[in-house]
């Protein structure tokens, strides 16, 4: 797909600022979505991951201003202004995309940067509510252009760490460093983040193409609003474990002690709450292994690894089917559908926080069509995106 910032992107983030505005934009920003391919919930307990920046993504048209103001246009939505002057958090933004913006802003100030107003006009392709990480693409999309305009030459590590603390502290939502660091690295990458504060970072070559397969997102129907309890409750079972064997989070207890304590966490912590943290240890080595399979060349192997994720998210981490629902099970219609589709072929797994959204499918290339109409024909026109893996994160794309 070529890249929209060269395209459509640019004209409409252009057009739309001048609109917005009235005057000319200066530069045009770009931040992709994410597709996480190894590694689900494991981030928030310093585990492994696998992930990658695609082309979706959300563009923004920018001029720097001379006040403390920064006015924020997103294509279809209204207007989102703060002054820099007040930096608090704002309970009544707590969700919403002011919170995003102040708390950014926040950040880099008590980093000790400079903050500087500006407008900015942004259209974006990223699906909300989908698993690709539309949050996220906004957020380092905020920190990219405050820390172009201020000078502060953030890494894309610290890109993501500013934009993790304000979705935690400001927007309110307990998110792990996966999402945000995909979009800010870009291209395929290994996460390790036993050290949440200098978390290793391995790139890894991926060409689908050349292995015959085609990156499908899937987008099951079901929308992510109201599930913020079934999405927390996952770090805090996890959490309950790892409290109860002395430690903050899953990546610094012992596998071995975990195992033999099963019958005395079963009784305080709850089956659920071992079933996931059981998850935890398997997916983090499945992530692993992922990053290895890739980098020897070993596709066949990585699909397998794929394959055993999705296992484990679905019957051990339990994230397909939200608390209670028993007529309407959307994701779990669209993973049995697209095995079903596969037949034995390729690869498929729960995409992102799960409960709602999309699925993910690793589709050989002679099954593409018949996957894709299948898909459709069942879930919807437009149902199933094939993706590709952008190969650069977020950053400032062209000067008007």
């Amino acid at each position: 797909m070529q890249e929209l910032w060269k395209t459509e992107f640019a004209d409409r983030c252009r057009t739309g600022f001048e609109s917005a505005f009235g005057y000319a934009p200066r530069a045009l920003y770009s931040s992709p979505g994410r597709t996480e391919i190894g590694g689900n919930h494991t981030d928030h307990q310093r585990g492994c991951v696998l992930a990658a920046s695609v082309d979706m993504e959300t563009d923004a048209a920018v001029a720097s201003r001379t006040d403390s103001l920064v006015r924020v246009q997103s294509e279809g939505y209204p207007l989102v202004q703060i002054d820099l002057s007040d930096l608090s958090v704002h309970p009544e933004e707590t969700g919403n995309t002011a919170a995003l913006v102040r708390g950014v802003a926040a950040r880099i100030a008590e980093l000790g940067h400079p903050v500087v107003g500006f407008d900015a006009y942004m259209v974006s392709n990223v699906l909300a509510g989908s698993g690709l990480s539309s949050s996220a693409a906004f957020e380092v999309l905020l920190a990219s252009i405050f820390s172009d305009l201020g000078g502060c030459g953030f890494t894309a590590v610290e890109l993501a760490q500013i934009s993790q603390w304000t979705e935690n502290v400001f927007f309110g939502k307990p998110c792990g460093l996966m999402d945000q660091m995909a979009c800010a690295v870009g291209g395929a990458v290994g996460i390790d983040f036993a050290d949440p504060q200098h978390p290793v970072v391995t790139p890894v070559q991926v060409d689908l193409e050349r292995e015959g397969y085609a990156l499908c997102i899937v987008d099951s129907g079901a929308d992510h609003a109201d599930l913020t309890a079934d999405y927390a409750s996952i770090p805090e079972d996890m959490g309950r474990v790892a409290a109860h064997l002395g430690h903050d989070v899953l990546r610094e207890v012992d596998e071995a002690e975990f195992l033999a304590r099963l019958p005395e966490l079963r009784v305080k912590c709850g089956d659920r709450a071992v079933l996931r943290s059981m998850h935890f240890f398997s997916d983090n080595r499945c992530a692993a292994e992922e990053l290895h399979a890739l980098e020897r060349g070993d596709f066949s192997a990585f699909l397998a690894l794929v394959r055993s994720s999705g296992h484990s998210s679905w019957e051990k981490l339990q994230n397909v089917i939200p608390t209670g629902r028993i007529a309407h099970q959307e994701m779990a219609f669209a993973l049995a559908l697209a095995e079903q589709l596969l037949d034995g072929t390729g690869a498929v797994r729960v995409h992102g926080g799960g409960f709602a959204g999309t699925i993910q499918a690793f589709v050989p290339l002679d099954r593409l069509e018949p996957f894709r109409r299948g898909i459709e024909a069942a879930l919807g026109e437009g149902s199933c995106y094939v993706l590709s893996i952008r190969p650069y994160g977020s950053r400032k794309v062209a000067e008007y």
